[in-house]
């Protein structure tokens, strides 16, 4: 390849960098999400709620929460827009895996305060933007 040629390709991967900073920063750094799996169940104080998320290898751990506690963590959006956590929760003989955050379904959903929730009741999971309102997204089962 001539010098001119591998110039004129630096100077426009340069020119893409600067365009893609500027217009859309969040490609680059990436964007924050609060992502918080609440206890809600009624009345099982003598039986925790298993949780245990990770994320492509990094492991958040395991908590056991009573009614009414919960398990939140912070993340930050990749440059290649595939972040994902998933989650195993257990109650009981109930076993269910469930994706509490994942970039292409909740990008848009989690709102502009980029805020996920998770409200996990004995008939299944529900989700909320701002827990106040909540959606039924699926059942253990």
């Amino acid at each position: 390849m001539k010098i001119s040629t591998k110039i004129l390709l630096i100077l426009c991967l340069a020119i893409g960098i600067i365009f893609l900073s500027l217009y859309e920063p969040e490609r680059i750094t990436g964007l924050d999400y609060d992502v918080r799996v609440i206890n809600g169940f009624t009345n099982n104080s003598s039986l925790p709620l298993v949780i245990w998320c990770s994320s492509n290898g990094d492991e958040l751990g395991g908590r056991a929460l009573q009614e009414g506690d919960d398990f939140s963590w912070s993340l930050r959006t990749n440059f290649w827009g595939n972040t994902h956590y998933l989650c195993t929760m257990k109650w009981d003989e109930r076993r269910r895996q469930f994706d509490a955050f994942k970039v292409s379904r909740d990008i848009y959903r989690c709102s502009l305060f980029r805020k996920c929730s998770w409200l996990v009741r004995e008939d299944g999971f529900y989700f909320s933007n701002d827990e106040i309102n909540w959606k039924k997204d699926f059942s253990w089962l």
